[in-house]
């Protein structure tokens, strides 16, 4: 193993086990090997269907709401 992959390692052992099990997916799908999908919670899929009906209706945020949102996180 490569020091930086000695490192990196290490660096996830630190992070909780949810997080040490995301990277772990994200890994192993970039190496080819299938993940399974991660269900989302009924709040995250009233969201999602929220989101696609707005945009259906192509109801969608302005140049104005966009620029706000961008300059609330320093982007």
């Amino acid at each position: 193993m490569t020091k930086l992959l000695e490192h990196a390692v290490d660096s996830v052992r630190a992070l909780p086990p949810a997080m040490q099990d995301d990277v772990a997916r994200l890994l192993l799908q970039f190496l080819g090997e299938d993940q399974p999908v991660i269900p989302l919670t009924p709040e995250e899929a009233a969201s999602f269907a929220e989101s696609r009906a707005q945009a259906s209706r192509r109801e969608f945020a302005t140049d104005e709401q966009v620029r706000s949102v961008w300059a609330k996180h320093g982007l």
